[in-house]
């Protein structure tokens, strides 16, 4: 009998040391790794083993899927990671139409949403469900603003823009024509385009026809460079603006000569050699970089940093949260969303978070700089 309980303590404890560490604290991740979005979501899925993996005393765990840039398999990613992950939050997914799907089921299941998106619809008008998504990138306006004021500095009358026929394009044409009617810019074209088209000839010929002096493109990833690439070779001279959705370095790439003298408002990231020692995100910035390029080899592009900010984000947060209730429970849950919502100061890879229960973005001018594209390379604006 002794020999039997001993025998079943042994067992027992060999299987309890066999057995892996169980995570405290698991947070799904959503990124468009392949298809049409592909160029975003690489940078973000690679980013996500830079993300802390401890903090405090809990072990964080991250459940990463990709969802091939369709919006109907985010929507079962998301229910997958809610409902049999059980994740206390999620990271993604990487397209702005993907993000503004699945916000209900991050409400109703009340788990916090940090969305590396660009379109501010995903927290702007705020709503109950939108409360629970907070948004890695910076508000559309805040991008607008530099833009238009440039457009404003140089003399520019009269605009084309084509954009996305999606979340993402259909918020910059509503800020882009309120501030161009604020500031007496005549919007003469506006056209629509799909991220997945392989050409936007009968688009550009109806902007071009139109002799505007600047040309605002809103696209993300490779596809903001077939319009620019397409005007170019049908003769138009004006200014090219882009958003931060171009922000990569396949937009280099692909554009070649044709993007020579583009225009757009983003992070740091794109010039960091050029921006002053003294800013507060440059050091950041510079170590996600050389995290980053020690894994892969390259540098990132900056989507990989709307990831890991969410990390910096939620690295903040989840000790605040542990406080309250036990991680893996709705009551951690809701009070994550709560300490996400008061974050204060936090000095990220792109600029300074200060979230409110009406801005859950939290960015201002200090996540932004005017650049243009100088002999095939990005260059602050001067």
């Amino acid at each position: 009998m002794l020999f039997k309980k001993l025998a079943t303590a042994v067992a027992v404890v060999s299987a309890l040391g066999a057995a892996p560490a169980m995570a405290q604290v698991k947070i799904g991740v959503v990124a468009s790794s392949t298809g049409p979005t592909a160029l975003i979501g690489i940078p973000q899925k690679n980013t996500v083993p830079l993300l802390p993996k401890k903090i405090g005393d809990l072990s964080i765990q991250y459940i990463s899927l990709d969802d091939g840039s369709d919006p109907a398999q985010t929507v079962t990613n998301f229910k997958k990671l809610i409902t049999e992950d059980k994740v206390d939050a999620i990271i993604g997914p990487s397209g702005s139409p993907n993000a503004m799907g699945v916000i209900q089921f991050a409400a109703e299941s009340g788990t916090p949403m940090l969305a590396p998106v660009g379109t501010a619809a995903v927290v702007l008008p705020m709503t109950d469900q939108k409360k629970w998504v907070f948004k890695t990138t910076q508000n559309t306006d805040i991008i607008a603003r530099a833009l238009v004021g440039q457009m404003v500095k140089t003399h520019v009358k009269t605009a084309g823009f084509i954009g996305l026929n999606d979340a993402y394009g259909e918020d910059w044409l509503k800020v882009f024509t309120q501030l161009a009617k604020e500031h007496h810019i005549k919007i003469v074209a506006t056209e629509r385009y799909q991220r997945s088209d392989s050409s936007v000839t009968g688009q550009a010929l109806k902007v071009l026809a139109a002799k505007p002096d600047a040309v605002l493109i809103a696209g993300t990833g490779a596809a903001a460079v077939l319009p620019e690439v397409t005007l170019a070779k049908q003769g138009y001279k004006g200014t090219f603006y882009q958003t931060h959705g171009a922000a990569l370095p396949a937009f280099l790439k692909l554009g070649g000569k044709d993007v020579n003298g583009t225009v757009l408002a983003a992070s740091l990231m794109l010039v960091l050699p050029e921006i002053a020692d003294s800013n507060p995100s440059k050091k950041i910035a510079e170590h996600y970089i050389d995290e980053y390029k020690k894994m892969y080899g390259e540098k990132p592009a900056t989507f990989g940093a709307n990831v890991y900010d969410a990390g910096m984000l939620l690295e903040r947060a989840i000790p605040i949260a542990e406080k309250s209730a036990k991680p893996g429970t709705k009551e951690f849950r809701s009070a994550l969303r709560d300490a996400l919502e008061k974050t204060h100061e936090l000095i990220a890879t792109q600029g300074v978070y200060n979230m409110s229960p009406a801005d859950h973005s939290g960015f201002d001018d200090r996540g932004r700089e005017l650049i243009t594209v100088k002999d095939g390379q990005w260059r602050l604006l001067k």
